[in-house]
């Protein structure tokens, strides 16, 4: 029961640490640049496409890869379009 409590304490800090999960979010503070969605959590993964301040996109889970937060979003104008952008250019309003 303790090792279950244990996992389960983890589970909800690592939801939690995101800031954001689950919902509706919109891309912004990139300026005249492009947020780039990737096939994965990192600079390493293949660009999908460049999304511009604004965009709005449904929000499904964050995870941390080498200390940047990454979110797996899909576009809400195109939902089958999914990736990996950093949570830093992400806001709820």
């Amino acid at each position: 029961m303790f090792r279950s409590a244990i996992s389960m304490t983890f589970a909800l800090v690592f939801v939690a640490s995101c800031g954001l999960s689950g919902g509706r979010t919109f891309v912004e503070g990139t300026g005249d640049d492009l947020l780039k969605l990737r096939a994965g959590p990192g600079l390493g993964f293949n660009i999908i496409v460049g999304l511009p301040d604004g965009t709005a996109l449904n929000l499904h889970e964050c995870v941390t890869e080498v200390g940047q937060r990454w979110c797996r979003v899909s576009l809400s104008d195109a939902p089958q379009t999914t990736g990996y952008v950093s949570a830093d250019y992400l806001s709820r309003s």
